[in-house]
C-alpha cells in the first residue's frame, strides 16, 4: 500500500499536525497513566482500522515495557482477566467516545460514572482529549492510506 500523498512532509499539514502534537504533549505530560493513554490509543486505532498507528503505539507499548499478553488482548479486553478495572474504565470510554457515531447518546451516562471512579478531574480531561487527538490522528491517516509497519520506536522524537 502506497499513501494517497506525501501528508508529513506537506507544510500544510507540517502545521496542523504541530498543533494536534501539541495537544498531544499537553495529554501526555498530564497526570493520566502512561498505561492507560497507550491502551487507549491502540484501542481507538484498533476500532478505527488505523494500522499506521496501531504498529506506533503497539510498538511504543512495548519498548515502555507493556507485556505482549496484554497488547494481544486488548481488542477483546471484556473477556481478559489481565487489566485493571480503571484500565477497563479507560478503555470502555474510549470504546464509546471512539463510535459516537454508532451509539445514538454518545458516551452513557454509566461508563462516565465509572471512569469517574477511576480517575480525578484533570486525569479525566485527559482521557477525553486523548480520545479526540487519537481519532483525529486515526482519520488522517485512514484517509491518506497510509502504510503500517515501518514504525520505529521514539521515531516521532
Amino acid at each position: 500500500m502506497e499513501p494517497r500523498l506525501n501528508y508529513f512532509g506537506h507544510p500544510l499539514a507540517g502545521k496542523v499536525l504541530k498543533h494536534i502534537n501539541s495537544a498531544g504533549k499537553v495529554v501526555s505530560d498530564s497526570t493520566l497513566p502512561a498505561t492507560v493513554q497507550e491502551l487507549v490509543k491502540i484501542r481507538a486505532s484498533q476500532i478505527n482500522g488505523c494500522g499506521f498507528c496501531t504498529d506506533m503505539h503497539t510498538k511504543d507499548a512495548t519498548q515502555a515495557g507493556e507485556t505482549q499478553q496484554r497488547l494481544n488482548l486488548i481488542a477483546t479486553w471484556r473477556e481478559a482477566k489481565v487489566f485493571t478495572e480503571a484500565e477497563r474504565a479507560a478503555l470502555e470510554l474510549a470504546e464509546q467516545g471512539t463510535r459516537i457515531a454508532d451509539a445514538a447518546g454518545g458516551v452513557t451516562d454509566d461508563v462516565w460514572a465509572n471512569a469517574a471512579k477511576h480517575f480525578d478531574e484533570e486525569q479525566l480531561v485527559a482521557l477525553i482529549s486523548l480520545i479526540a487527538v487519537i481519532n483525529a490522528y486515526n482519520r488522517i491517516n485512514v484517509i491518506n492510506q497510509q502504510p503500517a509497519g515501518d514504525y520505529q520506536p521514539g521515531q516521532f522524537g
